[in-house]
């Protein structure tokens, strides 16, 4: 049995076919995934949510016969290796770091909102009363100091710490 007619070729495959390219290509991305290592799959900044969606759209073209399998697994590992160097370069160069993959935003500051940041972030009021509801279960911004906008695209609440009353000495 050949390999074309386990694999098939162009755009006409049966299942079979497509199945046995599903199958090959399952363990192709998963040695991919292993390169890029589990920090682009873990994490949802812009930075690692394109070799996700780039990855998966290339690879899928080989499994439907849409590219040939070849030079689309060629192109899926070019987007793993450039991933996995800019991630290198970004996580030992600020000034990369910076251009890739952004900087955290302050969208409240100890009773103050910063209306351009949020607008530019497309966070509204409601979105910051939501955060504060989900992680620190108040319904005000009462005993909050900060509420960041961060490169994954999360919302950090900090709260103020408690004051602790100093000690008399004895």
């Amino acid at each position: 049995m050949s390999l074309e007619t386990i694999f098939g070729g162009g755009k006409d495959l049966d299942v079979f076919q497509m199945a046995a390219r599903a199958f090959v290509l399952f363990f192709v991305t998963l040695m991919l995934v292993r390169i890029a290592g589990m920090r682009a799959f873990g994490r949802k900044s812009s930075f690692d949510t394109i070799i996700v969606i780039m990855l998966g759209a290339v690879l899928s073209r080989a499994v439907t016969g849409a590219s040939p399998a070849i030079p689309t697994v060629v192109a899926g590992s070019v987007f793993v290796i450039v991933h996995r160097v800019l991630a290198m370069i970004t996580a030992r160069i600020r000034f990369a770091e910076r251009i890739v993959k952004g900087e955290r935003k302050p969208l409240y500051h100890h009773g103050s909102f910063e209306w351009k940041a949020m607008n530019r972030c497309g966070i509204s009021r409601a979105d910051l009363e939501e955060a504060v509801r989900s992680r620190t279960g108040r319904t005000t911004f009462d005993g909050v100091a900060e509420i960041d906008f961060e490169t994954s695209g999360d919302l950090t609440v900090i709260t103020e710490q408690p004051r602790v009353a100093a000690r008399k000495a004895s």
